[in-house]
């Protein structure tokens, strides 16, 4: 983003008309906060620029009738600032020589320090901040960057930053604001438009990871295979999932499977599982080998005419599982998608996740951050995003890290970052209906002559992540069933 503002201002655009137009902006998105704004607002003034779109905001909201004090803690330095500074002097605003009170009911404006923090705040800033989260919550807004938080990775700098309940951010999004550690801090994000060019726009969306937010449900199009196609036209998948210990992440890992809208379903199961399937999921083809034991099964079965294979959900820690399977697994050609204990069982081999570069077809991962440290210990995880392309970039696979905002990572380079999802998803079994999902997902897509992509798997995850939201509880079971509601309002279109 400064890289952004510098091309702006050796355009030609003074840097006075800039943050006139982000003040406006931010003034007029404030006064859409009747509520808030109903006990006055305490603007909290940093010395740089960003102290100087606070100034604009204040001298805005104090013209449309709103009760307005300033608090400038480090002065303000910027000849910019000062000039907005004397002009809400004139209009009879002066400067408050102490902190306000973190207890009081009016809207405080964070205007601190913008973009590129490094440095953790100061000790009393800090504690005001703390307190200010405690006694009166829901009572902050930030403007660009939550004072303390680091713009690029999301943490918050010596622990602490201003806790807020919006953000409204300048221009473009930064990456540290959508990531895990931001969201406590960040609350509700807004991009604040200052009217960039479409040029440049065009220009940073060829290296930028791109934001995902459930929003962009309207957009995804499901795969439309051969419309006389018979069942084996409409896909094929595999799921290899389930043990005597975890029998329910098969379970739940075919619902996802058959919510895809997949033609065929097959399943190799531990008996415990498949004894009553025909029960409850009879469109479940079940194969009765056992997957830690050798058995002709597998080579009947035709892992050639699949489109895509689930392997991992539930399997346990058994090695002779993945001795079992491990060649099959390389030579197959469609799509492999590892998750769960298929990622700790490749992260246990001899050949780690090398052994995804000898791999015949296409494959994507599906780790959350423990699965990921264990299977790529070289990577150091600075923030999911990075991690996610490091991972994508040394494997050769599609990486989908997920998280309370899920990164998905291609080997090209490109990414996404889903946003806006629900936490109360973070439950046992959401991952194995995930993956099951984007297994059959993928195989419907491969009957429609669709090769894998980037969009793909952020169809899919974003799909399950909508569910998710919409389901009227949030047991793996329920979101399943909404998931293949979801998919056949899609399929109507």
């Amino acid at each position: 983003m400064r890289a952004v503002e510098q091309r702006l201002f050796d355009s030609g655009l003074p840097v006075a008309a800039l943050m006139e137009k982000v003040g406006l902006a931010m003034a007029a998105r404030l006064q859409h906060q009747q509520p808030l704004l109903r006990d006055g607002v305490v603007v909290l003034v940093g010395p740089g620029h960003n102290g100087g779109d606070g100034l604009v905001v204040a001298r805005e909201l104090a013209l449309a009738g709103v009760s307005v004090r300033l608090w400038c803690p480090f002065g303000v330095r910027r000849e910019l600032s000062m000039q907005h500074l004397r002009h809400l002097h004139w209009l009879g605003i002066e400067p408050s020589l102490v902190a306000p009170d973190p207890s009081e009911s009016s809207l405080w404006v964070d205007a601190l320090f913008g973009l590129g923090q490094t440095r953790s705040l100061p000790e009393e800033l800090a504690s005001l901040f703390h307190r200010r989260q405690l006694e009166c919550p829901d009572h902050l807004v930030s403007l660009d960057v939550p004072s303390g938080l680091c713009s690029d990775q999301g943490e918050p700098l010596g622990g602490q930053a201003a806790c807020a309940l919006l953000t409204l951010t300048v221009g473009l999004i930064k990456r540290g604001l959508c990531l895990d550690p931001a969201r406590a801090w960040v609350g509700r994000l807004e991009r604040i438009d200052i009217g960039l060019p479409s040029s440049l726009l065009l220009e940073l969306a060829v290296t930028r990871p791109r934001l995902l937010p459930l929003t962009e449900i309207s957009t995804v199009v499901c795969p439309r295979p051969p419309l006389a196609g018979m069942k084996y036209q409409r896909g094929r998948c595999l799921v290899v999932a389930g043990s005597e210990r975890y029998p329910g992440a098969a379970h739940l890992a075919l619902l996802g499977s058959l919510a895809s809208g997949c033609g065929s379903v097959q399943a190799v199961l531990p008996d415990c599982v498949r004894r009553d399937l025909w029960q409850v999921l009879p469109e479940v083809v079940a194969f009765k080998e056992a997957v830690d034991k050798t058995s002709m099964e597998v080579e009947r079965m035709g892992l050639q005419r699949l489109d895509s294979l689930l392997f991992g959900p539930g399997l346990g820690e058994s090695p002779l599982i993945w001795n079992h399977w491990a060649e099959r697994l390389r030579q197959f050609a469609g799509l492999l998608v590892l998750d769960a204990d298929g990622l700790n069982a490749l992260a246990s081999s001899a050949e780690g996740w090398r052994w995804l570069l000898r791999r015949e077809g296409p494959t994507c991962l599906t780790p959350h951050q423990a699965e990921f440290r264990r299977l790529f210990p070289e990577i150091e995880i600075v923030d999911s995003l990075q991690a996610a392309l490091a991972a994508a970039a040394c494997s050769g696979c599609f990486v989908l890290l997920k998280g309370a905002h899920s990164a998905i990572a291609a080997p090209d380079g490109k990414a996404l970052l889903l946003v806006g999802t629900s936490p109360e998803a973070a439950r046992t079994g959401l991952g194995d209906v995930l993956a099951g999902f984007a297994t059959g997902w993928f195989a419907l897509s491969s009957a429609a002559g669709e090769p894998p992509t980037l969009e793909t798997f952020a169809s899919a995850a974003l799909l399950h992540a909508c569910s998710a939201s919409q389901a009227p509880s949030s047991e793996a079971s329920e979101i399943a069933e909404c998931l293949k509601r979801l998919i056949r309002t899609h399929q109507k279109r």
